[in-house]
């Protein structure tokens, strides 16, 4: 169990200033929190004992024992949390190599400690029940959405992806409480996607949100709330790792789906890989 220095920097800049103030000072004195009990944490962050609690539920943990683990978790791991380097422009190929990749990979690690396995348990679920899927994404998020049709349309599941808002709004109205929708925005804040997503619950779909993580407008939306890390924003290649992140919470959710159904799944995948080995040359 880990996560929780990621978790904690990710919202860092979205905190009431009370509950910023002790998250400020957990990430300045992690080794000592975890041997702190919540009385002392108050007494030495000069918050109340509430504010603690309340920061760990904006955390999306249970309380602040599960916070004092993941922090724990952070400290024995070898693998350093929220590291990631800005790229010079003018910079050597060799150098920006390095940079986008290692941001690459730190977007996914850090994912992995924000990602909750009960989430996306819940979502392969709901996909695999579901009647039909819509899933909505705007500029760079369209790209995620159109891989999620892509690789559920390989298994013969009705899945529809929107780029555009009226088309969004069009099939949402249209939804029933058969059917899902899969609302896909890194900022968690997109009109677009806000207000499509709004229409597809008044119809009682069943709502599946990709965000960074954190608190907004999409995923509080959002029944089954999937997350990925929250790339510095300074970061010029952050547009890239995110998009990364977001395709890797992809791939882990169609693996799970296919592995809980591999009698129905396998035969499809490779039918529809002998469709297309087809077309290529030999």
């Amino acid at each position: 169990m880990n996560g929780g220095i990621v978790a904690m920097k990710a919202i860092l800049e979205e905190l009431k200033p009370s509950e910023r103030k002790v998250a400020e000072y957990i990430l300045e004195h992690p080794k000592d929190v975890v041997k702190l009990s919540v009385q002392k944490l108050a007494e030495y962050s000069g918050v109340s004992e509430a504010t603690i609690i309340r920061l760990t539920k904006t955390m999306s943990m249970k309380g602040f024992q599960e916070l004092k683990l993941r922090i724990a978790g952070d400290l024995s791991s070898n693998i350093p949390t929220g590291t990631y380097e800005e790229i010079k422009m003018g910079a050597s190929v060799d150098e920006i190599i390095q940079a986008v990749s290692n941001n690459n990979k730190q977007s996914i690690q850090d994912t992995m400690s924000v990602l909750s396995s009960e989430e996306v348990e819940r979502a392969a679920e709901a996909l695999s029940k579901a009647r039909k899927i819509d899933v909505y994404g705007m500029g760079a998020s369209a790209v995620i959405a159109q891989d999620i049709h892509q690789k559920l349309s390989r298994i013969n599941w009705w899945c529809q992806a929107y780029a555009d808002f009226h088309a969004q709004l069009t099939s949402a109205v249209t939804l029933t409480d058969r059917d899902v929708a899969f609302g896909i925005s890194y900022s968690g804040q997109t009109d677009e996607i806000i207000e499509t997503l709004t229409e597809a619950k008044k119809q009682g779909a069943t709502i599946i949100t990709l965000t960074k993580f954190g608190s907004s407008p999409v995923a509080e939306l959002g029944d089954i709330r999937l997350f990925t890390s929250s790339v510095e924003q300074s970061i010029r290649s952050g547009a890239m790792a995110s998009r990364i992140a977001q395709l890797n919470v992809v791939d882990i959710l169609f693996i799970t789906i296919a592995s809980r159904q591999q009698d129905k799944v396998i035969p499809l995948l490779d039918k529809t890989r002998l469709a297309v080995s087809r077309t290529k040359r030999t």
